[in-house]
């Protein structure tokens, strides 16, 4: 179940400092899903102690590029994300043991 409703986490420059500083983790949420199962997904997923969830929707971005037959245009779809804070001293590593 904590696969259908946590799609992926968002590595972004912005989320990585955040995480380092704040202990708060970005992740791209089913859009159906509510704070208190994406909560219960953090926590059963990796073991930690979510104190609190904010969630937003991102909106649709529209997006062209020139080819050789001329301008494409389409768009990147909406997401829901979501800022996971965890309790002090907790951490998540995303890449293992690389």
């Amino acid at each position: 179940m904590a696969k259908t409703i946590l799609v992926k986490p968002l590595i972004t420059e912005k989320s990585e400092m955040l995480s380092e500083d704040r202990g708060k983790y970005t992740f791209v949420v089913n859009k159906d899903c509510n704070k208190i199962e994406i909560k219960k997904a953090v926590e059963d997923m990796y073991q930690v102690t979510v104190e609190s969830v904010n969630t937003m929707i991102m909106p649709a971005k529209a997006k062209s590029r020139s080819t050789r037959s001329g301008i494409l245009s389409g768009h990147k779809p909406a997401y829901k994300k979501a800022v996971v804070t965890l309790s002090e001293g907790e951490e998540i590593d995303f890449f293992g043991d690389i």
